[in-house]
């Protein structure tokens, strides 16, 4: 069994701001961008990782020094959706005999080793794949058009989707391709897999598994990284 990671870090971060990419800012000692690598860098299961950068990316050598070179680098799209699919493209025509893919957010960088196991056992059962999600645990409304409620939305039954999300190489490629020239929204790659009709499983993730979207978002991940205090 052959599973390969990709980590599409193409994107310019609009809703974070900032002069730097929010993927290369530095949190508890490292880049983003390389925790969210070191996730899965010496998990036995796992084959090789790849990592999808801008055109015009000048920050992923300088930032992460050695540990670039322990990857390998395609140059992604213009949407993340297009990326994502010029990584896969990458994976499979250099590693053709790649099973698996397991795509995951650059800017979640403390992705927990139990979640990434507990996926990977799940995500192998289906044949569909699998993606880690956690349950809404808030109140939903849903607003109008000068933002005032228009309704209480049941959360019953409602998940939270999170990454890596985990799918069979080629029949991720197959949906990811259909939606795209359909001009369908492809919001993450469960979406695209949705679209063609099949229905990946819900694996338990964690609220530590958080994406770096706010600035707010950096002193959360510090605190999640941060070692341990030693015992008295």
């Amino acid at each position: 069994m052959n599973i390969q990671v990709l980590i599409p870090a193409a994107g310019k971060g609009s809703r974070f701001g900032g002069s730097v990419v929010k993927q290369y800012l530095p949190v508890a000692g490292r880049p983003v961008l390389a925790h969210s690598i070191r996730a899965f860098q010496f998990h036995p299961l796992l084959n090789g990782i790849t990592v999808v950068l801008a055109e015009n990316d000048q920050w992923f050598e300088p930032s992460l020094g050695a540990l670039a070179s322990t990857v390998e680098t395609v140059t992604g799209g213009e949407t993340r959706a297009r990326s994502v699919y010029n990584g896969l493209r990458h994976i499979r025509d250099l590693h053709p005999e790649t099973d698996w893919v397991l795509v995951h957010d650059a800017a979640r960088p403390c992705l927990p080793a139990e979640c990434l196991d507990r996926l990977l056992d799940e995500g192998l059962e289906s044949e569909t794949g699998a993606i880690l999600a956690t349950p809404v645990g808030d109140t939903l409304k849903q607003a109008g058009a000068a933002r005032e409620i228009i309704e209480t939305v049941d959360r019953n039954d409602l998940w939270q989707a999170q990454t890596p999300q985990m799918f069979p190489l080629r029949l991720l490629m197959k949906a990811m391709s259909a939606a795209l020239d359909a001009g369908f929204e492809v919001t993450d790659e469960a979406s695209a897999m949705e679209y063609a009709g099949m229905h990946p499983r819900l694996v338990m993730g964690s609220m530590a598994n958080i994406k770096i979207t706010h600035p707010d978002d950096l002193e959360v991940a510090a605190a999640l990284l941060a070692p341990a205090a030693p015992a008295d």
